[in-house]
């Protein structure tokens, strides 16, 4: 097996653009502001927005309180549908 190269920071960021575009459309669904997400989540607006846009490196904690508010399920998927 040979040695996988390190992720890009492009690779990283682009997977952290794609996670808050799904964490946004999960709010919107709910009706909810980021005004009233921050506040059910004792977070400041600026960490959803943050985290909508890309631009906060969310942390799998994190990652669990969006998913337990927003009531979406984290799965992993396995690459190339394997």
């Amino acid at each position: 097996m040979s040695k996988k190269s390190r992720p890009t920071e492009q690779y990283i960021q682009e997977n952290r653009e794609v996670i808050g575009k799904h964490i946004r459309t999960f709010r919107e669904k709910k009706g909810l502001s980021q005004d009233e997400l921050a506040e059910i989540m004792e977070v400041n607006r600026s960490t959803i927005s943050k985290v909508e846009t890309g631009k906060f490196a969310i942390t799998v904690d994190y990652l669990a309180k969006f998913a337990w508010y927003l009531d979406f399920n984290i799965s992993l998927f396995e690459k190339n549908g394997k």
